[in-house]
């Protein structure tokens, strides 16, 4: 009998880790997953993801009928606002979700170890205060909140906080300041603004969305400035402090110059997530991190230390949710003796505003920088369903190789582009010319033949426009 308690033990049960548990599990292995959360699903399903789309959804709902959408559409209505009720369907669809997790642990036998475990050697763990011993041991802890120096988050207080508290805010603020022009701070600044807040965003770059396609974040800037969203860009925050119920910013110039303040009823520090490394006694397993905090790892997802591996937010690459639920099930699959493979050019990323923003594969940039390119766009302004449905603002954009005519890359901006860039993604996944997308048969009338059009254009032929 093998003196191992279980043949895989996961650390961490946020989206990466409860998938490679489950998929594990499938394949026969004996699996736990170590968690001292009271529910599983980590960052995403708590208090990432999920509970920020609800808010966003239920947001738009709200600004629908109260900034006159609707009422173009023949349907007058005067919202109140219920926030209570609003929190409560957010938490509802957290509950459920977290829940339905639980169940697929106990339908696929994986056991729950209630507790955060830290390694007291290459092959063992500490869970409250119990030895385990596994064979292979996953780490996937996820990240945390980056912090800013002179800026100290109180989520309990509700002045200065973080995403976590800006998902509980009590009240609608009257002016809330957004640290940071990425997803998280875009996104959370968009909902409460819809809901009747003045939102500034504060940006250290000289655009919003760094890593993104430049036309794209060109174009979301602007749209932004539109929907009522303030910008103070090349700026640095040096200091915040609560003077009573409201916050005062200390502002510089990024280049450096006079110092100015800004007062807010709330500020959000969004600039950034680190790995979750600490208190996981890596040292002990002969484990280090590199600079940037994670932990290095293979093609196959293995750490310098034998039978150690590790997914998701841990190791380099973008922080997302389905980049990690992907490795997770390439590890396990590996781990099983399959060949599990994560084709990490191919990762989308979205941003869940209205409309949403979307791109997977390279930049118009970088794409550049590696070669000659061909790029179609096309403006969902010509796209029958996007005017039909009041949705003019944004693009498709298709980067693709001038030789070989191969999809290095599709960047969109439109109401449903998370949706949308799926299909870009498989197209790559199978090494699509912009010819293939171009000539594969859309529906009519939908928003994704802005993707064949945009593809249509790359030999600068699209139809409506």
């Amino acid at each position: 009998m093998s003196d191992f308690d279980y043949d895989v033990l996961v650390i961490g049960a946020g989206p990466g880790g409860y998938v490679a548990a489950i998929r594990a599990a499938q394949l026969g292995l004996k699996t736990a997953c170590a968690e001292g959360r009271e529910t599983l699903g980590g960052t995403c399903l708590n208090v990432g993801c999920i509970p920020s789309k609800a808010m966003l959804h239920a947001s738009e709902y709200f600004e629908a009928a109260a900034g006159g959408a609707m009422a173009k559409m023949g349907i007058k209505v005067k919202p109140e606002l219920d926030l209570d009720t609003m929190h409560g369907q957010r938490k509802d669809a957290v509950k459920g979700l977290t829940g339905g997790i639980e169940f697929l642990f106990k339908k696929n036998k994986v056991d729950w170890l209630k507790g955060y475990a830290k390694f007291t050697s290459a092959d063992t763990v500490e869970v409250a205060g119990k030895a385990v011993r596994a064979k292979n041991i996953i780490v996937a802890t996820g990240s945390s909140v980056t912090p800013l120096p002179g800026v100290e988050v109180d989520n309990a207080k509700g002045v200065i906080v973080d995403s976590t508290g800006a998902l509980e805010l009590a009240k609608v603020p009257g002016h809330m300041v957004v640290i940071g022009g990425g997803v998280i701070g875009l996104e959370l600044g968009s909902v409460w603004r819809r809901l009747g807040a003045k939102v500034t965003c504060v940006e250290f770059l000289d655009q919003i969305l760094p890593g993104m396609d430049g036309d794209v974040r060109k174009e979301a800037n602007k749209i932004f400035k539109k929907q009522g969203i303030e910008f103070k860009l090349k700026t640095k925050v040096t200091k915040a402090e609560v003077k009573g119920k409201k916050a005062v910013l200390t502002l510089e110039p990024a280049a450096g110059g006079d110092a100015e303040t800004l007062e807010a009823d709330v500020v959000l520090v969004s600039i950034g997530r680190r790995p979750n490394t600490d208190g996981l006694a890596l040292d002990k397993a002969g484990l280090s991190v590199n600079k940037r905090g994670q932990i290095e790892v293979d093609h196959d997802f293995r750490t310098a230390v034998d039978g150690i591996w590790a997914i998701g937010d841990v190791v380099p690459g973008p922080m997302l949710a389905h980049k990690a639920e992907d490795e997770g099930i390439a590890c396990a699959e590996n781990i099983a003796g399959l060949t599990g493979i994560v084709n990490h050019d191919v990762i989308p990323s979205v941003v869940y505003t209205m409309p949403e923003i979307a791109g997977v594969g390279l930049t118009e940039e970088a794409a550049k920088e590696r070669g000659e390119v061909k790029v179609g766009k096309f403006p969902m302004l010509a796209n029958s369903r996007a005017k039909t449905n009041h949705e003019p603002d944004g693009f498709v954009k298709v980067i693709a190789d001038a030789k070989s005519d191969r999809v290095l890359g599709v960047w969109c901006i439109a109401s449903v582009a998370g949706t949308m860039i799926a299909q870009a993604a498989q197209a790559m996944e199978f090494g699509a010319t912009s010819e293939d997308i171009a000539y594969t048969c859309h529906a009519h009338p939908t928003h994704s033949e802005a993707v064949k059009e945009a593809a249509m254009a790359v030999t600068g032929k699209p139809i409506h426009i």
